[in-house]
């Protein structure tokens, strides 16, 4: 079985443009900025790696940003954007950001909440009413060994606190056997075409895996923000994002569908044998529906999404302009789930060992429990999505770097690999 998979990886490499496109340097040299800290033949070896992932056909391409005291220390793009187009990957190429997508949905809740729009404290029901009807499931054994689901009352209402932070019960259907998340299955959530106002509905049907603020727990909490979101702002999440945050960054490729034909044609696709990306559900952004999928639907660029970054290094500010205050930025990414928030972990905590997670983002609030640990420093931000983009903001460092890239097979082996040869590649 391994051989044939190798095999197969081996025949689409044929297909591939096997040289990388340098974005800003030459190959193999590198223009590092006078005060940066990295080492040119170091860095050297990123371009090795990636070069070696499309040569031997486990990826279609990759595009590489990593920028220190805002300047970019190293910037590459590798591969294609498609096997059939052939077509270099650019800064315009766009990418399916999946979970990403809640980094972005989590910092614009945060300047409604600045507004005063809503509370971190409000309960869910105080905006979407079927919420105050909603049931814990707890998995009862039987002595025979089967289990059944008991629908019992919350211990206290679901938050806008517990869906910023993924404490809220609510979960996905995709991952995981649990009775709850087999409901969530059983339930076809994405049948037809829905809007988040209907899908919160649909949500708020289902049982939630465990007690409000019990558990960190991966789901649909940040699409039933986003619908809270629109209800207090009287707008379609995609205005808000725009007024608040893409506008201002000026992420004008940024979005949740992709309907002009010439920019359809930038989209980034992952290798024909690798394109199942597992949540349950299908992510063609050229296919408009009424869902702006808050959680896991919007797309975007190099150029674009450096921007976010490099707003989320400079705390909350960018070329001058405020997108969330001092105060909420460090409300934001501060430890919500640690000791005394009474928030537990299990198998599914995301964020990883040696992370903590705040409102929309993890952050290392430790060196893990592995020897030796993993690369980086405290207070480091970071999410990843679906199909490998990832992102690391190393304010101790003033550096962040963002990978784009369409493999959901390869993304974990990828993104560990390129955090070990980028700290690898840093001189202090």
């Amino acid at each position: 079985m391994h051989a044939s998979h190798l095999s197969r990886r081996l025949g689409l490499a044929a297909l591939l443009t096997v040289a990388t496109a340098p974005m800003a340097v030459a190959e193999g040299t590198f223009d590092i900025p006078v005060g940066a800290h990295f080492n040119p033949e170091k860095l050297a070896k990123v371009s090795e790696f990636f070069k070696n992932e499309v040569t031997t056909g486990k990826i279609s391409g990759a595009i590489v940003l990593i920028q220190q005291h805002g300047k970019p220390v190293y910037h590459e793009s590798f591969g294609v954007q498609d096997v059939v187009s052939k077509a270099p990957i650019t800064d315009q190429t766009i990418f399916r950001l999946f979970s990403m997508t809640k980094a972005i949905t989590s910092v614009v809740a945060m300047t409604l909440i600045e507004d005063g729009k809503m509370k971190l404290d409000d309960p869910v029901a105080k905006y979407i009413p079927s919420f105050a009807n909603v049931k814990v499931g707890v998995e009862k054994k039987a002595e025979d060994g089967t289990s059944t689901l008991e629908l019992v009352p919350p211990d206290r209402p679901p938050t806008v606190l517990d869906l910023m932070r993924q404490t809220s019960g609510i979960t996905y259907g995709f991952y995981g056997d649990s009775l709850v998340r087999k409901a969530y299955r059983a339930a076809n959530i994405y049948a037809g075409d829905f809007d988040l106002a209907e899908f919160a509905e649909r949500i708020a049907k289902l049982p939630l895996h465990n007690q409000p603020g019990a558990l960190w727990q991966y789901g649909h909490s940040t699409d039933v923000l986003a619908r809270i979101m629109e209800i207090v702002s009287g707008k379609s999440l995609f205005q808000i994002d725009k007024q608040k945050l893409l506008d201002p960054l000026g992420m004008s490729d940024t979005g949740f569908f992709v309907t002009d034909p010439a920019k359809q044609k930038l989209l980034a696709q992952p290798l024909p044998n690798d394109s199942d990306f597992r949540v349950g559900r299908e992510n063609n952004p050229t296919v408009v529906k009424k869902w702006e999928s808050a959680s896991g639907g919007m797309v975007s660029t190099m150029s674009d999404f450096s921007k976010f970054a490099q707003m989320l290094l400079d705390g909350g500010q960018y070329q001058g302009k405020t997108i969330l205050t001092p105060s909420a930025f460090k409300l934001m990414t501060t430890d919500q789930v640690g000791p005394g928030s009474g928030v537990q972990r299990d198998y599914f905590y995301f964020p990883g060992d040696g992370f903590g997670f705040g409102l929309g983002l993890a952050v290392r609030t430790d060196p893990g429990n592995a020897k030796p640990p993993p690369p980086g420093s405290l207070g480091e931000l970071k999410w990843d999505g679906a199909s490998g983009c990832y992102f690391v903001i190393d304010p101790k460092q003033d550096m962040f770097f963002v990978l784009l890239e369409q493999t959901p097979s390869e993304r974990q082996r990828v993104q560990r690999s390129l955090k070990q040869l980028i700290y690898e590649s840093m001189e202090n």
